[in-house]
């Protein structure tokens, strides 16, 4: 386990660089010409091995309805519809494609000519970003932005039972296997399930973390890197004390949830007693889809989601991880699932991440550990500049 510093990390940009004009030989127009043929060529090959525009009539590039699967928020990236089945129903998974943000190199030849090339990769590089349960896709594009100027493509989906995913109530079995295949069919049907061909980056926050760790564990031939940003689960709830509820009892909170609970939560626990129009904006993300048109559905959907994280723990799977893992905690986070509902000698003693970062990086082989010591819950959303620094600094390491 490597524990890092952030102060001594240092963020770097890149600075294409613009060509320019000069005189052309007749010999010169010829190295032109096969100079276009071969960058064509080299286009073609990446744009195969990347599949962007994935041929696959499961997914559908929209338009789509304002209102859609329960929500109205609108998104300010495209975002595409994955369509399957899953337990005898036809579901969809919006997500987002985002593709990587060009980095050029200035080349000089023997004629004078100077010309702009793409710099092909030897391994096209892919990030899947996983929300947490109070979380959308797009709560993500700030470091998907950050990630495609690295030259990432960005995959980031609306698990089902989420956002502007389908909401299938009471109907779905929610299980961190199924969340996973769901995932993985997602990346097969994008034609990125071919380890050879790609280099695959997983970032989950909160409950996204027990999702990534999970998938890591299942598909282990496919992601190189994983990134766990304050995941839940870091503490096996129930072993500790935590009195599990029956699913009608987590439905009745469920079905309580507004804008004024979802702030005060949020605000206490996510980000330490402080609120601003940046944190609004994911409250109201979340209010709307508790008070839209499939709410009862979402209910249904997220106090299974409970039931799952209770039942489902990931504390016992740290030591199998294979990946290059990266631990990143807010230390003042508070999270933890159940607390609430606690007596008082089990709340007192959960939730402590300044504790529970240490032990897990100590559990997980090929971990490195960054601690936040000034920050919460969602350290990507509270100070994203020094997040994102920390990020691209590990994966060029």
């Amino acid at each position: 386990m490597h524990t890092t510093n952030i102060s001594s990390w240092q963020h770097s940009g890149l600075q294409p660089r613009l060509c320019h004009r000069a005189a052309v030989s007749q010999s010169g127009v010829k190295m032109m010409f096969l100079a276009f043929i071969w960058a064509a060529s080299v286009v073609a090959a990446v744009t195969s091995q990347t599949g962007t525009d994935s041929t696959d009539t499961s997914i559908d590039n929209g338009p789509f309805p304002g209102d859609l699967n329960g929500s109205n928020f609108t998104y300010t990236r495209p975002f595409k519809l994955f369509r399957f089945d899953s337990q005898s129903l036809s579901l969809e998974m919006a997500f987002l494609d985002l593709p990587p943000i060009a980095t050029y190199a200035t080349t000089t030849k023997p004629q004078h000519v100077r010309y702009t090339r793409k710099k092909p990769a030897l391994k096209p590089k892919t990030a899947v970003l996983l929300h947490g349960k109070n979380f959308c896709s797009i709560t993500w594009f700030a470091t998907a932005t950050a990630l495609q100027q690295a030259g990432y493509r960005v995959i980031i989906p609306d698990q089902i039972g989420f956002c502007k995913s389908s909401k299938p109530g009471a109907l779905y079995q929610y299980s961190l296997h199924q969340l996973a295949l769901n995932t993985y069919s997602l990346l097969s049907a994008l034609n990125l399930t071919d380890p050879n061909g790609n280099d695959m980056t997983v970032v989950g926050h909160s409950l996204g973390g027990m999702l990534a760790t999970r998938l890591s564990l299942l598909y282990p031939h496919l992601i190189s890197n994983l990134v766990l940003v304050n995941p839940i689960g870091l503490e096996p709830y129930l072993e500790l004390g935590v009195p599990y509820p029956d699913l009608s009892v987590t439905l009745q909170s469920e079905n309580a949830s507004n804008y004024t609970s979802i702030r005060g939560y949020e605000q206490s626990t996510y980000y330490l007693g402080a609120w601003t129009p940046e944190y609004d904006v994911w409250a109201v993300m979340l209010a709307q889809v508790y008070a839209g048109t499939e709410a009862q559905n979402f209910a249904e959907g997220q106090a299974r989601v409970v039931d799952m994280v209770l039942t489902q723990p990931i504390f016992h799977d740290f030591p199998r991880l294979r990946t290059n893992t990266l631990l990143m905690i807010g230390t003042r986070d508070t999270t933890a699932i159940g607390k609430q509902w606690s007596p008082p000698e089990v709340r007192e003693r959960l939730g402590k991440y300044e504790v529970l970062g240490k032990e897990t990086a100590n559990r997980t082989p090929n971990c490195t550990l960054v601690e936040f010591g000034d920050l919460g819950h969602a350290p990507q959303i509270q100070a994203p500049d020094r997040f994102h620094a920390t990020l691209l600094q590990w994966l060029r390491a």
